[in-house]
């Protein structure tokens, strides 16, 4: 093997911090062992259990989904950060919408337009829970079909990759 070209060491060392962690997981995603289809089923639990509103057991439930289906736990705790802070808002708003939309309910009604329609809104708390998981239920199903094909030939084409490099 030939010994690195120092314009090369120069160049990894001026990368910035989030690209050497971002390369640093794009190794460890390469090298994860398991099979496709395992790493592929922790994911779908992963993401499954992310669409759910409930912060703080979304990982225990991705994992205990993953246990059950035998798929990778590791992947399926990672994925569950599709919800985040940042993401937070915009899936729980579309899940929400689609559970109405499911349940037939009402889709003109609004929401926080004013301190009244809060206090509205918080006491049809049965309604507005229901329509959060039966949104997030299916979307979560669709998600994790989704992301189970995609991680699935994902995987499979970079291990592929990875074979014909050695």
């Amino acid at each position: 093997m030939a010994a690195p070209n120092p314009e090369q060491n120069r160049a990894r060392k001026k990368r910035a911090p989030w690209q050497r962690r971002l390369r640093y997981l794009y190794i460890r995603f390469i090298r994860l062992r398991g099979h496709p289809r395992e790493i592929a089923r922790g994911i779908a639990a992963g993401v499954f259990a992310g669409c759910y509103p409930l912060f703080g057991v979304q990982t225990i439930i991705g994992v205990a989904i993953a246990a059950v289906i035998r798929g990778n736990k590791i992947m399926a705790a990672a994925a569950t950060w599709i919800s985040n802070p940042l993401t937070y808002v915009p899936i729980y708003a579309f899940n929400f919408q689609v559970g109405r939309w499911l349940l037939r309910q009402p889709m003109d009604m609004q929401i926080f337009s004013s301190a009244e329609s809060f206090r509205e809104w918080t006491s049809l708390g049965m309604d507005i829970t229901l329509a959060l998981m039966v949104g997030s239920t299916a979307v979560g199903l669709v998600l994790s079909v989704i992301s189970y094909g995609t991680s699935l030939a994902l995987i499979q084409h970079l291990r592929r990759q990875k074979k014909s490099l050695s």
